[in-house]
Order: C-alpha cells, then sequence, then structure tokens
C-alpha cells in the first residue's frame, strides 16, 4: 500500500482499530459520528464513549435513540467538543476529518488534544482516493480537495503538536445489490447534500456497472487510511 503505510490487509474500521489500540475500559470520543455505528462498536467492545455529531438532523435521531450506559450522544462541532481538557483517553475521527471546513482543521485537531490525557490517542481514519469505488462518487460528490486538506492538516499540524505518529491502510469492499440500493445509501446520508439526478447519471451508472461480480452483486474496493498520534506526556 502506498503513502510508506503498513498494510493491515482486510478489515472494517473498528477491527483495525482494536488491532491497534487498547479501548476496554477507556473514555472514547467519536468526533464525527454520523448515525453512531463506530460509537455503538467501540462501546461493545468495552469503551465508554461519547458520539459527537455536528449535523442538527443526525444528532436528533442520535439523542432519541435508546439509552446506553457508557454510551452517550451529543450535538457539537468538532472544533468546539463539550468536553473539559484533559480528560479523554482517545478521540477518533472516522471519515469525518475531510467534513470538518478547511480553514477549520488545525483548530478541530487542536480541540482534540485540548481534551486529550498526557499520552493518550488521536486516531484519524480517512477514505484514501485509490481503488474503485473513488472514481464512481467523483462525478457527484468529489472529495478530493477537502480529503487532500485533511492529510495536509495532519501533515502540518497534528505531526508538529502531537508525538509518536505512525500510519496505516487497510482496505473496503463496498457491496450492493443494485443500482438502486447505491442510490439509495448515498442519499441517505443527511450530512451530504446530494441530488439524486446527479447519482442517477449515465457516466455514474457506467462505473457501477464496471464493479459487477459474477453473483450479481456489485463490489467496489476503497482503501482506508489510518494515522495514529499520541499526545505528548507533558505540555
Amino acid at each position: 500500500m502506498g503513502d510508506m503505510r503498513r498494510d493491515l490487509g482486510t478489515k472494517s474500521d473498528v477491527e483495525a482499530v482494536l488491532s491497534l489500540v487498547e479501548v476496554k475500559g477507556r473514555k472514547i470520543v467519536d468526533v464525527g459520528c454520523g448515525p453512531g455505528k463506530v460509537a455503538r462498536e467501540l462501546h461493545a467492545a468495552g469503551a465508554e464513549v461519547l458520539g459527537v455529531e455536528p449535523d442538527p438532523a443526525q444528532a436528533a435521531e442520535n439523542r432519541v435513540a435508546a439509552a446506553t450506559q457508557g454510551l452517550g450522544f451529543a450535538e457539537a462541532r468538532a472544533e468546539a467538543l463539550p468536553l473539559e481538557s484533559g480528560s479523554t483517553d482517545g478521540v477518533f475521527f472516522f471519515r469525518s476529518l475531510h467534513h470538518v471546513p478547511i480553514e477549520s482543521m488545525d483548530r478541530a485537531i487542536g480541540e482534540a488534544l485540548r481534551v486529550l490525557k498526557p499520552g493518550a490517542f488521536l486516531c484519524v481514519v480517512e477514505p484514501g482516493m485509490e481503488g474503485t469505488h473513488f472514481p464512481l462518487m467523483r462525478p457527484f460528490h468529489d472529495e478530493t480537495k477537502v480529503r487532500n486538506a485533511a492529510q495536509a492538516a495532519l501533515d502540518r499540524f497534528a505531526a508538529a503538536h502531537f508525538g509518536l505518529r505512525t500510519r496505516y491502510g487497510y482496505r473496503q469492499f463496498p457491496k450492493y445489490a443494485d443500482f438502486d440500493a447505491f442510490v439509495a445509501r448515498v442519499l441517505g446520508q443527511t450530512f451530504n447534500d446530494i441530488r439524486r439526478e446527479r447519482v442517477e447519471s449515465e457516466e455514474v451508472r457506467r462505473y457501477f456497472e464496471a464493479g459487477r461480480v459474477a453473483s450479481g452483486e456489485y463490489i467496489f474496493e476503497q482503501p482506508m487510511w489510518l494515522d495514529l498520534f499520541r499526545a505528548p506526556e507533558q505540555r
């Protein structure tokens, strides 16, 4: 895998994380948690988790979910986490740093550093721009600029303010039964404003058809980039 990253193979996001860090018994923040899938998986692995989501519609859905001890949700931006300084064992950005406004990415990383205990970790997972899934999405939702900006923020700000940095990569294979299932998944994300007519274009249909496999399903490759940082022992 490129970018001099250690290859972790084919894994889910949580499988990749659990192969690298211990979360059981730790206080964790999932920044930009979306519908809370990963937050719930981290909680199932034994962590005390706060899922933070800036999108009002998604945050409202998260708040009405059944209450679970050790798992909570809040509406807040990455640049203003509702936590005390030095109170958290780990901060995660799962596919969310590139959704932070470019001019605020450094502040978001700095806010993660603020809430972390000395020696605690920051884990940033971002989708790579290789494989076959990125070209499928690019005609109607081109994230090249923001994904590059997220990596630049990690190289510039996080590398300067954190201690140890280790870099990993793994692969995922998004699967769809048919084109309608793909469209439904894309349009079901409340944090993205995507028009149906752009998704259902002939260009996108051609990219989608290229993913057809012998079983009749449609499978695409999505590389993932994982950067793991340690907060300084002394501030």
